[in-house]
């Protein structure tokens, strides 16, 4: 039931509440290249960490195969230089050396190849079974959010959290941490080696790191600028897009194709535009870098050779040399390529956490018990509500419906119709007063059993994708195929189920729109006729429908509201001249009540709402 509506003066976040799945938010992607920095690096990486659980023991076998790895390829270059300088100046070879040494690095860089392929199948493993950990953990917490956390945000946004952010986890995760191991164990193996080889050559060489740090620290704080403004615009295009194709039908028959395209053009090229100065800057990183790392093999090998001539170093030496100080530069460079996927990564394990981390409903008291066999005597005691502390929406609300009757409110839009029947179902608490069921606080009673003694038919109905069985067994997951058929025969639903060429078999579209809003509004009720509740509420039930398909539907309606207490929320008042009791309901306040007779006679407001609604309608007014 939507209570959109109930709010829109005071622009408080309402309640949109669906009942058995909700509506379907616009995708909010969030831009793949963006790099956005997490807020609590460190903090997030412990909690990573966490989730790696029974995974460190694998994480440390890898860690064990980069050492292997990382000590294999630090022997090679010394290796080369040994060969070299087996071949002397004077043209003596000494080959059986050399036969060794080849064999060796054979052995070496297959080993290494085949330790880089186990890696990758280990940390794969690792990420995947990580990322489902969290992914599990984050659907599971949000069937434990209260509704307030669904109205306040984006339903896009949510979405995004489970499929952008994690997949960034997920890349991060893989891509990430055996670089950042390896990379770290070469740039200290390598200047290890190159201070025993020669520490003259080694000063050569580090000249060039704080060229490399301070270059990579200036474009990286240029370009998460430009990315950080990429996601944004991104996410402008995406929600236009999404906008669009979920309103193409509005956009056709009001000839606003063009305008569409225009408004596309502007947010697709002022993305263009960002996205181009982000990779341009972006760009100069490794073309700087290689020009920079150039210049310190260069300066390598200038002062290598002065120190050969004076015969301080040999040849060997220098080609070894050469050779760790390609592999002292060559991590620096990735690591400060891998920083901007890991800060992705962190930032998006961070919006997982910020969810994670989110209040959720209040658990039931210890002394909660189940509410059976529930009669469906309700009693509101000075009640209290606001979607805020500072905007009231109900003001000391009472009034009692017996077991069996039948209850309607009506009233002005934003009135406080809906959030009546939200604070009955406890998808929100009362702020002041209470509400009692069977002469209990309903909050004495369990939150599941609670729902289960309601059903609820809302104005626009969610349907599954899945067969027209499996839509109308979500009201009783145990029901069988005789109890479901005899539900939409109570709903007359099963006229134009029979009529179709797979029956009960057939296969629905995304929210049932191969079906009419009246088809599908007959499969909400048998939905809920199945469930067997003993407190109905319609919520605009019939208001979107033709009338020959609202008499079928009322037919239904009346036969499930047998003995049932009934809560009816509706614009439409012929559909509630029958109520016990109508309650007209205004800035949160109760101003009339009573019968439709009574209340007619009573020349009130409901007087002037039924007069205004059928003045034009000959009999109706009789």
């Amino acid at each position: 039931m939507s209570g959109r509506n109930e709010q829109s003066k005071e622009s408080v976040a309402p309640p949109d509440i669906p009942i058995m799945g909700g509506r379907p938010g616009g995708m909010g992607m969030r831009g793949r290249g963006a790099v956005v920095k997490p807020k609590n690096f460190k903090a997030t990486i412990k909690r990573l960490w966490f989730y790696l659980g029974s995974e460190r023991k694998l994480l440390t076998l890898v860690f064990v195969f980069v050492l292997i790895n990382a000590v294999l390829t630090l022997s090679a270059p010394y290796l080369i230089g040994v060969s070299v300088d087996a071949m002397s100046v004077e043209g003596t070879v000494n080959f059986r050396l050399l036969e060794i040494i080849i064999i060796v690095l054979i052995v070496a860089y297959v080993a290494d190849g085949l330790l880089s392929f186990l890696q990758g199948w280990l940390m794969a493993g690792i990420s995947q079974r990580i990322v489902m950990n969290l992914r599990t953990a984050l659907f599971g917490k949000l069937q434990k959010l209260p509704l307030g956390y669904f109205d306040s945000r984006k339903h896009g946004e949510i979405m995004s959290r489970l499929s952008n952010d994690i997949d960034n986890v997920s890349n991060s995760l893989s891509q990430s941490i055996t670089q950042l191991m390896g990379g770290s164990i070469a740039i200290i193996g390598s200047l290890v080696m190159m201070l025993i080889l020669s520490p003259i050559l080694t000063l050569a060489t580090l000249i060039t790191v704080p060229l490399v740090y301070l270059l990579a620290r200036t474009i990286t704080k240029k370009t998460s600028v430009l990315f950080k403004d990429q996601q944004i615009q991104l996410g402008k295009l995406n929600g236009h897009v999404e906008e669009t194709i979920s309103g193409i039908e509005v956009v056709k028959a009001f000839n606003h194709e063009q305008q569409a395209i225009q408004e596309f053009d502007i947010v697709n090229a002022k993305l263009c535009e960002v996205g181009l100065k982000a990779q341009i800057w972006s760009g100069f990183l490794m073309p700087l870098l290689a020009v920079i790392n150039n210049l310190g093999f260069a300066a390598v090998a200038v002062v290598g050779g002065v120190l050969a001539v004076k015969g301080m170093i040999t040849v060997g030496i220098i080609a070894s040399f050469l050779s760790y100080s390609r592999q002292f530069v060559r991590p620096l460079n990735e690591i400060a390529n891998i920083f901007n996927v890991l800060q992705s990564g962190v930032a998006g394990a961070e919006r997982v956490f910020e969810v994670l981390d989110e209040q959720e409903e209040t658990l039931d008291s210890p002394n909660a018990i189940p509410l059976e066999n529930s009669k469906g005597h309700v009693v509101f005691e000075n009640v209290s509500f606001g979607y805020r502390a500072d905007v009231p929406i109900l003001k000391n609300i009472s009034f009692e419906s017996g077991q069996g009757s039948s209850t309607a409110f009506v009233g002005p839009t934003g009135a406080g119709k809906t959030t009546v029947v939200n604070l009955i179902t406890r998808f929100y608490d009362v702020t002041g007063g209470r509400i009692l069921i069977d002469g209990r606080d309903i909050k004495e009673y369990t939150r599941d059993s609670l729902r289960r003694a309601f059903g609820i038919v809302l104005q626009d109905t969610y349907l599954f994708s899945g067969t027209i069985k499996e839509n109308i067994r979500y009201g009783k997951s145990d029901a069988t195929d005789e109890e479901i058929e005899a539900a939409a025969a109570m709903a007359n639903a099963d006229i134009f189920i029979k009529r179709l060429p797979n029956q009960y078999e057939s296969v629905l579209s995304e929210n049932g729109s191969n079906l009419s809003q009246g088809q599908r509004q007959l499969l909400a009720i048998a939905r809920v006729i199945l469930a067997k509740p003993s407190i109905l509420i319609l919520d605009e039930a019939t208001s979107s429908i033709d009338t020959r398909t609202e008499l079928h539907i009322q037919d239904a309606l009346l036969s499930i509201m047998q003995g049932r207490t009934s809560f009816i929320i509706a614009h439409r008042l012929n559909t509630i001249r029958d109520a016990d009791t109508i309650m007209v309901i205004d800035h949160g306040e109760i101003v009339e009540q009573g019968n439709h007779d009574r209340l007619i006679k009573e020349q009130g407001a409901y007087n002037r709402m039924f007069v205004n609604q059928f003045k034009n309608i000959e009999g109706v007014l009789d």
